[in-house]
């Protein structure tokens, strides 16, 4: 089984992608893991992306390509199948994995996107303030102080947020993400693979639903 799974910075993506690994014993292929493999095993393709990274500039489209294909051609995807974690991230992507889908003879079967409330995910992943004073992290809907307003170490009263905490860094992170998702969700829609799963549920509930889904595909 090969499938691609979708969703935005805190929709508990991390979470279901463990629990389908486990539970269908595909791989687990994420864009960061294909770089460093491709870089650590100094292949020619791996050697052109770290050129890329090493001046601080994103890797091509047709080198991420390529590192995706030497990836999905190995045989420990050839026995197992794939689940693809960060790739594709744009419509010219998702067109060159249909061709390399199509050069290995490999078939997507399932795109499975975990949908929440952009509002939700704003909460989860601003939620976070830290204290000044000992540097103590909580989380306003995870980990509030036991006493409000006071530091559960020090007994401080000063919190503050990190730049990339506050509502509004979260909020234009995650449009970024919902533009760049659309035409991909319109891409899978049409090739009839698209499936839509509601995260605002508890761990077991989402992968209940992802579960059904995949299992209809063996």
């Amino acid at each position: 089984m090969n499938l691609i799974l979708m969703g935005l910075p805190g929709a508990g993506k991390g979470t279901q992608a463990e629990m389908i690994v486990d539970h269908y014993q595909v791989v687990h292929v994420s864009t960061g893991d294909m770089f460093r493999d491709a870089m650590s095993q100094q292949t020619p393709i791996g050697l052109k992306a770290k050129s890329f990274i090493d001046q601080g500039e994103l890797v091509p489209d047709e080198v991420t390509d390529a590192i995706v294909k030497e990836r999905l051609s190995q045989s420990d995807i050839q026995q197992s199948g794939y689940m693809l974690d960060g790739y594709p991230r744009n419509l010219e992507q998702a067109q060159a994995l249909t061709q390399i889908n199509q050069e290995l003879k490999q078939t997507l079967d399932a795109v499975i996107d975990i949908q929440v409330p952009t509002q939700i995910l704003i909460d989860r992943l601003s939620g976070r303030f830290i204290c000044r004073n000992c540097g103590a992290t909580y989380h306003k809907i995870n980990h509030p102080t036991k006493v409000p307003g006071t530091c559960d170490r020090c007994g401080g009263h000063e919190f503050y947020q990190r730049d990339d905490d506050q509502p509004a860094t979260v909020k234009n992170r995650l449009e970024v993400n919902l533009k760049m998702n659309t035409p991909l969700i319109d891409y899978y829609q049409k090739a009839g693979v698209y499936h839509e799963v509601d995260g605002n549920q508890n761990i077991d509930q989402v992968f209940q639903i992802i579960d059904k889904i995949l299992s209809q595909l063996h």
